[in-house]
Order: structure tokens, then C-alpha cells, then sequence
């Protein structure tokens, strides 16, 4: 099964439903739930069932224009109170990820710019803009992924950190991106070592499922063997994607990013951050400005054993993201460029 011929989330060909690849049930069941309900589709936003800042981007598109096509009224000024209304509930799913909001956004002023034609009308064109986000996910994929290969060099070994592969996004996703360019463009040599990424395991269970089942020479390590895999000369280049990116540089990725970030610099070895550019937020100034999502205990004391392997009562942090200083960063990779420091002069430039 070669990854790239999922599709993490689309509309159902009548327009009823949203089909999304349940990723809690990966590698070993490949399962595509089929949801109508606002509430399903926000709770397989929180649930991780699709997840990854592209994906889910894309899937608040769609689950917006769905859930605005079963509004049953033909009064546009009640038709968009009630869109506002799920809006801010899909909004609500989850806190860190841009992309969200984003995407939101834009449908919002789609519905907006349109609110003078009929509400059947704006219907299927909020439609055809969800369908337009998700297109545009692919050729920023692999935009992204042409400037990453071309920082590649043949035997290259890569680093990866939790998932922001084809299952991250509508396709190609970001950081594995320029290793699917190469594995297109006949490149055989490359060698990644996926962290496995606790405590959700992402890397684990998706990268490498994906990667390997393209083919790719791929190796899956604990997250705690980044440092020793780095000082036995294993890894040249390290792409992560990012779910927020401040206006200073500074970007906020699964937890445990910062930490590769920091043992990249003492390495010497690159550190390119994989980011479209609507994750870039300009509104905020600094990382520190980014909220950090807290993800349930059970995630660490109790998911993926058969037993519970952690004392009763203990307390848990669980944050799902971290912030990574954008001095420890090489490069930011979008689709409209490659930015270096100072980043906030390179977005400026390139009109983000």
C-alpha cells in the first residue's frame, strides 16, 4: 500500500458526508469513517483521526461547507448567523494548529463576498472553494518538496520528528515532501530515521508506515536516540514541519522538536522547518505569543500498553507542542520560497 494514494479527508462524492482515514487505527487497520455530524467531524479533529496542519486545514474546509449546506434556510442574513455559529465551534477543536483558523477564514469571507446571490447558490460555491483549499494543499506540498530536494545531496541520511508526511496533508505532505520528489526523480540512496515521537507515536505509526511502504530506506528510532544517531555521523539534513509559525521565525511543532532542534546545532547539522504559508501568522510577534495546546494524562500513562504503566494518581504534563527558536532553525521552506534568517525580513520579501 503506497501512502500517496490515501486521502487523508475528501467529500463524499454526493456532497453528504465527509470520508476521513482514521489515523488512530494506523499501520495496522486502514479504515475510512464516514461522518455528517458537526460534532463527529470536530471530535475527529480533537480525536486526532485527521490531523497534521494541512489536513486539517483542509478538512475544516470541507466540514464547513457541509455544514453549512444542511442550514435550512433561504434568508441569507440567518444563513450566515448560523454559519458564524459553527464556525466557532469547528474553531474550537483544537488551539495550536493555524490552519484551522485559516481555512475557516477564508470560507468565511467566501460566504461573505457571495451573501447577495441565493443561499443555494453560495452553498456549492463554498463547496468549490473547500475543494479549491485542498488543491491548493497538493501543489504547496510539492512546491515545498522541490525546494527541500534541491537542498538534498546523493546518500543523503535525513531526520524526521513526528509526522508531517502525505497523511499530514492532502498530498506529498511537507517535511517528507523532497524525499518523495526524490524517490520520484529516481533517487534510491536516501536513508531516514524517523523519530518515533511520544507519547502518540506519530512517527512510529506514520511516517514510518508511510515511507516504507513507498519504499523508502527508513529507520525507525526512540525519540531519545536522536542525539547518539546524530554524533555517529548518521544524519545530514533534518526537515520538520510546524504547525505555527511567529512573524520572528520562531515555530511551534509536536513536542519534542525544539529538543532535535537544539541537538542539530550542536552538531552542526541543518535544521529546515517545512511550513506553508498559512501557518505563518504574523500577527504574533514571537513563539512565545503561540498557545500550547495540553493533551489528556491517559496519552501518556496508559495509550498503546496493555496495562497501565504509571502509578495511580500521578501527575502528567502533556503538551502537545513546543516553541523552537528561530535561532536554531537553518531555514524555513514554503511554497513560495526558501526564507533564512532574519525571518521576518524573508517573509516580508516574499509577500507572506
Amino acid at each position: 500500500m503506497d501512502a500517496l494514494q490515501l486521502d487523508t479527508v475528501r467529500i463524499s462524492d454526493d456532497k453528504t458526508c465527509l470520508e476521513i482515514l482514521d489515523q488512530t487505527l494506523l499501520p495496522n487497520t486502514i479504515k475510512v469513517v464516514k461522518v455528517s455530524r458537526l460534532e463527529d467531524i470536530w471530535e475527529a479533529i480533537r480525536l486526532l483521526r485527521v490531523r497534521g496542519a494541512p489536513a486539517i486545514g483542509v478538512c475544516a474546509g470541507y466540514a464547513i461547507a457541509l455544514a453549512a449546506s444542511q442550514i435550512d434556510t433561504d434568508d441569507p442574513v440567518r444563513f450566515c448567523e448560523e454559519f458564524l455559529k459553527q464556525k466557532a465551534y469547528l474553531a474550537s477543536a483544537r488551539p495550536t494548529a493555524v490552519n484551522l483558523f485559516w481555512a475557516l477564514d477564508r470560507m468565511e469571507r467566501t460566504m461573505r463576498a457571495h451573501l447577495d446571490k441565493p443561499v443555494s447558490t453560495v452553498k456549492e460555491i463554498l463547496f468549490t472553494e473547500a475543494q479549491a483549499i485542498r488543491d491548493e494543499d497538493v501543489s504547496i506540498s510539492r512546491r515545498i518538496g522541490e525546494l527541500g530536494f534541491a537542498l538534498l545531496k546523493h546518500g543523503d541520511g535525513i531526520l524526521t520528528h513526528c509526522n508531517a508526511g502525505t497523511l499530514a496533508t492532502a498530498k506529498y505532505g511537507t517535511a517528507t515532501a523532497p524525499i518523495y520528489i526524490a524517490r520520484e526523480r529516481g533517487w534510491s540512496d536516501l536513508r531516514v530515521y524517523c523519530d518515533e515521537t511520544r507519547p502518540l507515536l506519530q512517527g512510529a505509526r506514520l511516517t514510518a508506515f508511510e515511507l516504507h511502504s513507498a519504499g523508502i530506506d527508513t529507520t525507525l528510532i526512540c525519540d531519545n536516540m536522536a542525539s547518539i544517531t546524530m554524533k555517529r555521523g548518521l544524519i545530514d539534513i533534518i526537515f520538520v514541519g510546524c504547525d505555527r509559525v511567529a512573524r520572528n521565525g520562531d515555530t511551534a511543532n509536536k513536542i519534542g522538536t525544539s529538543g532535535v532542534a537544539i541537538l542539530a546545532k550542536h552538531y552542526g547539522i541543518p535544521f529546515y522547518v517545512c511550513a506553508p504559508s498559512s501557518t505563518i501568522d504574523m500577527s504574533l510577534e514571537t513563539g512565545d505569543q503561540i498557545p500550547i495546546e495540553e493533551r489528556p494524562p491517559e496519552e501518556v500513562t496508559e495509550m498503546w500498553y496493555a496495562q497501565r504503566m504509571a502509578p495511580e494518581g500521578i501527575r502528567v504534563c502533556n503538551p502537545a507542542f513546543d516553541v523552537t527558536e528561530h535561532t536554531l532553525i537553518t531555514g524555513i521552506i514554503t511554497e513560495k520560497g526558501l526564507c533564512r534568517p532574519p525571518f521576518d525580513r524573508a517573509f516580508a520579501e516574499l509577500g507572506i
